[in-house]
């Protein structure tokens, strides 16, 4: 169990906690993720765009995600949930609000061939709240919760084809502080974040080292402590152990933390004996496991950056 305790971790940060903070926000993404319920909204045709500190949102996306029956004739938007309606008219701040005219400080517009309209004003008079999530350029809708994978509707699998990777690291196939196995393992993607497990996870981003160029992974989870332990199963069938850098967690402020992960660390040879001593890259990584929790799987994500 010491290697969950204690790893050797090679590639740490060469600059303060502080100056790594301003490095992240600098380097995070411009891209806006909107949610409702705790799940990713996936609009056809078009991101979202921030526009004088207004977010627009591709019109239907937006409308059929909140449960609203959604029309489009010429330059009017009609949204329809209950008894509710909206009626938005591109390029005008007026719009008609269960037949009442409302004054907005924004406007449908055209963006790029597409109709986009403000998603704060059509969420809120649909009966969301909606809240601005400044860390990851999130924008909350309804509830803020973070669903399980099963929630989502993904289900574990038999472990078995994945044995070949737990050879001598018996001790993953263990729930912590239970003597259970893992009989199962719940493959799920990136785009299926945000997620819960023994703490909610938000995001597994890339970060490079300006300096050094080392690359780790980036992974924002919930907790008061760290988002936990991960390991990598390669494409040379063993299994790589990574702790966070000690010292470097970024607290956000919100109730979320930031840990960073290096992809190669000099342990696999001090610790875990590995004869590949090649420095391990991001692309030999298949799937990135999570540690801890009380579902009875190893969550294992797929590597999003992995070149087929």
């Amino acid at each position: 169990m010491k290697k969950w305790i204690t790893v050797l971790l090679v590639g740490a940060l060469a600059f303060s906690t502080s100056q790594l903070a301003e490095t992240v926000e600098a380097a995070s993404s411009s891209v806006i993720t909107v949610l409702v319920d705790g799940r990713k909204v996936k609009f056809q045709g078009g991101d979202p765009v921030m526009e004088n500190n207004r977010v627009q949102v591709p019109l239907r996306g937006i409308g059929e995600s909140l449960g609203a029956k959604v029309d489009f004739s010429e330059k009017t938007v009609t949204y329809l949930k209950g008894e509710k309606s909206i009626i938005l008219t591109i390029g005008s701040k007026v719009a008609t609000v269960d037949g009442q005219n409302v004054t907005m400080d924004t406007a449908a517009k055209a963006v790029r061939g597409r109709t986009y309209v403000p998603l704060r004003f059509v969420s809120e008079n649909l009966g969301e709240s909606v809240s601005w999530d400044q860390v990851g350029n999130w924008v909350w809708i309804g509830e803020k919760v973070v669903p399980t994978l099963e929630e989502v509707g993904l289900k574990p699998v038999s472990i078995d084809p994945y044995l070949k990777w737990f050879k001598d690291k018996e001790y993953l196939l263990k729930r912590p502080r239970e003597d259970i196995t893992y009989e199962k393992v719940l493959i799920f993607k990136e785009a299926d974040l945000p997620t819960k497990f023994l703490r909610e996870i938000y995001s597994v981003e890339l970060f490079t080292e300006p300096t050094s160029k080392a690359v780790f992974l980036k992974v924002r989870a919930k907790t008061t402590s760290t988002a936990g332990n991960l390991f990598y199963l390669t494409n040379k069938n063993d299994i790589r152990f990574r702790n966070h850098v000690v010292g470097r967690t970024i607290n956000n402020g919100d109730g979320t933390k930031y840990d960073f992960y290096p992809i190669w660390s000099l342990s696999d040879k001090t610790l875990d004996g590995i004869i590949d001593q090649k420095i391990l890259e991001l692309s030999d990584i298949e799937y990135i496991g999570f540690d801890g929790g009380k579902q009875d799987y190893i969550p294992l994500m797929i590597n999003p950056w992995k070149v087929n």
